[in-house]
């Protein structure tokens, strides 16, 4: 049963719809303020970001400040019922602070302090770069705070990178001290120092990784990868609390960007709305079909609506196409309704772009934006724009609407960190973000809400979870798991599981380490393989899941002995042919899977969760058969259910309904048994709720 929350801001309790605006690039040209109000109302825009890069234009000099601008700006959004995300402008500073305090620009991993230039090219950790942001921070909330057309504060853009220099040398080190009670032993012992004779013997001898320094104590690199996502947070919070008490009620967010350098599930826990920009590469490969991307990027719409198990926003998209891909694909017909609704299945309650206006000069001209260069609205993509405009107006009931999973994907930032890090087994490429990707998409395909949580969530809500090589893990979460196993829930991990705790010091006794009773199986060795090499998944003729045949399998196998566990498949050929390759142990009340090699073909992984997700009795969105590349999609509000049927199989397909009574939600008309989805096409439905 599934819940409404408040909307994000009680100001607008709509579907939001908008785009990055960067008016003072705009300054010298007359009447394109006006101009630009008057397109955004034609569009069905209520919403703009603003203010993002905008430091010099509010502080030409130092201690000189300008906020006329933004005045005219947000007095004319509120006469126009337009609302705007404020941003603090800290992601670029200005020419004259780096001329004037050179400290608050980078030092990189070689240990040479960057040159002003660019964005995100500033120390996190520099005190008069705190000091400069907290006070623009705070002239921007004291003047914005309570003005009628603001509805939330924009912390910064997209945060992310790291710096070396001194400063943040001395704070690795309080870091590290704070973490390690104070002990250099525990330090030590933690990153395995000894190996090559690496032994620290004061703080001081302790620095971040380098390319001319040290490389190769992973304990090292994995805690350095934690202090500058926690750095980065700390900033975010500093930034935060130089606004937050000019007005307590007004919601803070900053939009994340599948940075691998930020542990985003610690960022959210500071924030009050989760939202992050989504710019899927449609149409990039032959290879590389659409119905793999919007898998993948539905996987990232379900992680950060999981964060706080409540809508997020789609801060930013594109409307078009983007300048920075390696080839810039504009969005064919249909796709950009597609994948702008896409999100709002998975839980968004906006759809915003980059950008509003596209930039007449430097890096981001070409950029796709709603309003191009010709300046009107006569072009494709503001129609798409203005379509979708009218789509998200229909939505209203929608908002707030969570979504209800019985089922979820584990993903751990240092899990992600130290996979990358492992030196064995496949140097060439692990692949852990594809694995992940692999077992969700079978779930995708089947139209089966899933949550993407940490390995230290609450996971006893859940049905199913999954957790593809989940190489790194404490013993405290494997007992957490385990006693998830044993009260009823049902587990599948992988290959290359449970092989390092939370240093990365490998477990001792043998893998998969705490995991090992919950699975069942001693894994003795794990193999990687080149690309040439090919094995096979041979299912066991009456086994539990009733799955049969073979599937083709590649990469990494390992082998594995039984310790309670049944086999449920054998691999196919080499020297471990007949060895079991899937397996399932009965622990307590419930039962864990484990995979040992990774599986090629796609279509195994929609037959293992669809076998495994039926035995747990685990709903799905539709209960009818959905087409290869199509998938269903629910929000509910615990009374009614809104169902997204979105079709990226790049071809027509016919979806037969479950005999439920639905209605179309855009045309307010019952829904045939029968939808019929064009290229690209989607169906909005909406039922009642089933009674629990």
């Amino acid at each position: 049963m599934s819940s409404k929350v408040p909307a994000i801001s009680s100001k607008a309790p709509v579907m939001l719809h908008g785009a990055d605006y960067n008016p003072e690039q705009w300054l010298k040209y007359p009447g394109v303020l006006e101009e630009d109000i008057r397109m955004m109302k034609l569009a069905g825009c209520n919403v703009m970001s603003v203010g993002i890069f905008s430091w010099v234009s509010l502080e030409r000099e130092e201690g000189v400040f300008n906020f006329e601008w933004m005045d005219q700006l947000l007095d004319r959004f509120a006469e126009n019922g337009i609302y705007a995300f404020l941003a603090t402008p800290s992601g670029a500073r200005p020419a004259w602070m780096s001329e004037k305090y050179p400290e608050v620009l980078r030092v990189e991993r070689n240990r040479v302090r960057n040159l002003h230039g660019v964005r995100h090219n500033h120390c996190f950790t520099s005190p008069v770069y705190r000091e400069k942001t907290a006070l623009i921070n705070s002239k921007l909330a004291e003047r914005y705070a309570h003005h009628p057309a603001v509805i939330g504060w924009h912390i910064s853009n997209e945060f992310g990178g790291e710096c070396h220099c001194n400063y943040c040398q001395d704070a690795f080190r309080d870091w590290l001290k704070a973490k390690y009670n104070n002990d250099l032993d525990e330090v030590n012992h933690a990153w395995w120092a000894t190996f090559w004779s690496h032994t620290y013997t004061s703080w001081e001898q302790i620095e971040s990784p380098a390319p001319h320094g040290e490389t190769q104590v992973h304990g090292l690199n994995l805690d350095w990868r934690r202090f500058v996502s926690d750095q980065t947070i700390n900033f975010c919070q500093h930034e935060i609390d130089a606004v937050r008490g000019f007005n307590p009620d007004l919601p803070v967010t900053t939009n994340m960007h599948m940075i691998d350098g930020v542990d985003y599930r610690n960022m959210a826990k500071i924030l009050d709305v989760v939202s992050w920009d989504a710019y899927p590469d449609w149409g990039y490969t032959e290879d590389d079909d659409d119905a793999r991307l919007a898998a993948w990027t539905a996987m990232h719409h379900d992680m950060y609506r999981s964060f706080k198990k409540k809508p997020f926003l789609l801060m930013e998209s594109t409307p078009s196409l983007t300048n920075w891909q390696i080839v810039s694909k504009l969005k064919r017909p249909g796709m950009h309704k597609l994948s702008s609704l896409q999100a709002v299945a998975h839980g968004s309650d906006s759809v915003q772009y980059f950008q509003w206006r596209k930039s007449r000069g430097s890096s981001e001209k070409f950029h796709g934006a709603v309003i191009d260069h010709s300046g009107h609205t006569e072009t494709r993509v503001f129609k798409d724009v203005a379509e979708v405009g009218r789509t998200l107006a229909g939505l209203e009931d929608v908002v707030g609407t969570t979504t209800p999973a019985e089922t979820a994907i584990l993903f751990d930032w240092d899990n992600r960190w130290a996979v990358k890090d492992a030196q064995g087994i496949r140097n060439s490429g692990l692949k852990y973000e594809e694995t992940v990707l692999q077992h969700y998409r079978g779930l995708w395909e089947l139209g089966i809400p899933v949550d993407v949580v940490g390995s230290g969530d609450d996971l006893s809500g859940y049905k199913l979870v999954i957790a593809p090589m989940l190489y790194l893990i404490s013993e405290e979460n494997g007992k957490r798991i385990e006693k998830y196993v044993e009260q009823g829930g049902t587990f599948l991990a992988t290959y290359w599981s449970g092989v390092v705790g939370e240093t990365d010091l490998c477990h001792l006794g043998g893998f998969p380490g705490p995991l090992r009773r919950t699975l069942g199986i001693w894994a003795e060795e794990t193999e990687g393989l080149h690309s040439r090499d090919l094995n096979g998944l041979v299912l066991d003729p009456g086994n539990s899941l009733k799955l049969s045949g073979e599937y083709d399998a590649h990469e990494i196998a390992e082998l594995i002995h039984l310790e309670g566990a049944e086999a449920l498949g054998h691999y196919r050929s080499d020297f471990y042919a007949g060895r079991p390759a899937l397996t399932v142990n009965k622990l307590g009340a419930g039962k864990a899977y484990h995979l040992a090699t990774r599986v090629k073909d796609a279509q195994f992984y929609v037959d293992l969760y669809a076998a495994i997700t039926g035995k747990e009795r685990i709903s799905r969105t539709l209960n009818s058969e959905l087409p290869t590349g199509v998938t269903a999609q629910l929000r509910s509000d615990g009374e009614h259910e809104y169902v997204f049927v979105q079709n990226f199989s790049g071809s027509e397909q016919v979806v037969t309904l479950d005999g439920q009574a639905y209605t179309d939600v855009e045309s307010g008309a019952a829904a045939p048994a029968e939808l019929k989805l064009a290229v690209n096409g989607l169906a909005i439905l909406k039922r009642a709720a089933a009674k629990a």
